[in-house]
């Protein structure tokens, strides 16, 4: 029995010690669990603390909110101020707080997120304080905050918003919006409306100021005069234009429509109808007869000379029967008119015809045609 009480006392011992290397950073009172787990370079949620914790702070580490950090938070259900201030938080992913329905206040502060989905803050129904100062947001719309029922502060300072598209009906009590780079101009008009009809108090308001446009720099986003009339036409003008793109898209796709249906009626064989050619096939086919009549016409330049030459070689006269007499006894004068020169060896005769004169061809009008029948050729 004693042995017995000894290894009691030892397993309560080394239980306690366990328990305070656990709980070394939380404070346990009798109605909340608070853990500080601060500066500690921690990449994701420390997963040995209190499932009753109603506090935590893990400011000024390295945690990115990854989807093993939101399984943990899940078991924190009895959380109700969470701080992930400076840490590396990027983007804030849709229900990324789902589970936390008690929580009260949320400070992602000093971080570095510049994407906020839609339903990043869904399920937090108790939330009353959120902080999102000092991160490089650059849009966000009031329908992000639609499911926070019960929040009263909202802390936008020091990010990159030019506009804040708000809706009449979002409530708040206090805004913070100084520090960024408001544009005054028409996307700011529903923002200035909500400002001066709502029972919002904006902080800071000495340092919410226009950036641009420069006629506007230094004056209060609330009172910056931003007149309705013009914002009224201009969106009118911008109505019209977008009614006049939506109708080119409509007749665009009727005609697709038309043509496919043509298309499909031609190919079971039925009659199809094609639409009417506009002026560009007329433009077209013009430009095609005249391309094609300027090189007949090149073609038919160079080719005439070749053809003219062709065709007069046939436009000869055949050669009459007198005609060939004629240079018969013409040619028998000419040659009987050469000395013959005998030598006095009477075996070996030689003939010998002497130049007395060129004989020069006398032009009689006609031309040499090698298109003579053969038999002329042979009495000659």
């Amino acid at each position: 029995q004693a042995l017995n009480m000894k290894v009691s006392w030892l397993v309560i011992w080394a239980g306690t010690l366990v328990l305070d290397a656990v709980t070394a950073d939380c404070n346990i009172t009798s109605q909340t669990v608070t853990c500080k787990e601060s500066g500690k370079s921690l990449s994701n949620i420390p997963t040995n603390l209190f499932q009753n914790v109603t506090k935590l702070s893990l400011k000024n580490n390295k945690i990115t909110l990854k989807d093993s950090d939101k399984e943990i938070l899940r078991s924190f259900i009895n959380l109700t101020e969470l701080y992930l201030n400076e840490n590396m938080i990027t983007v804030l992913y849709n229900n990324s707080f789902c589970s936390l329905t008690q929580l009260v206040i949320l400070d992602i502060s000093n971080n570095h997120i510049s994407t906020v989905h839609k339903a990043a803050f869904a399920g937090l129904n108790q939330l009353s304080v959120l902080n999102l100062s000092c991160n490089m947001i650059t849009q966000l719309d009031s329908d992000v905050f639609a499911s926070l029922r019960s929040l009263t502060v909202l802390n936008l300072q020091y990010n990159f918003l030019k506009y804040f598209h708000i809706k009449s009906s979002f409530k708040l009590m206090r805004i913070v919006l100084a520090g960024n780079p408001w544009t005054c101009s028409c996307d700011l008009l529903d923002l200035q409306i909500w400002l001066t009809a709502s029972s919002v108090t904006m902080e800071k308001e000495n340092n919410t100021t226009c950036t641009f446009p420069n006629t506007m720099e230094k004056f209060s986003i609330k009172t910056a005069a931003i007149q309705p009339a013009d914002c009224k036409t201009e969106k009118a003008s911008l109505g019209n234009t977008v009614i006049s793109t939506s109708a080119i898209k409509l007749k665009s796709s009727a005609l697709l429509t038309a043509l496919t249906a043509n298309n499909i009626t031609g190919n079971n064989g039925t009659h199809a109808e094609l639409p009417l050619p506009g002026k560009s096939w007329t433009f077209l086919a013009g430009v095609l007869g005249f391309v094609l009549s300027t090189t007949f016409l090149i073609f038919t330049a160079v080719k005439c000379p070749t053809w003219y030459h062709y065709l007069i070689s046939y436009s000869h006269r055949r050669l009459e029967e007198n005609d060939s007499e004629m240079f018969e006894q013409e040619f028998s004068a000419d040659m009987s008119s050469f000395p013959t020169v005998s030598s006095t060896n009477n075996e070996d005769p030689i003939v010998v015809f002497e130049k007395i004169h060129a004989f020069e061809p006398v032009e009689d009008g006609f031309i040499e045609d090698k298109y003579i029948d053969s038999y002329v050729t042979d009495e000659s």
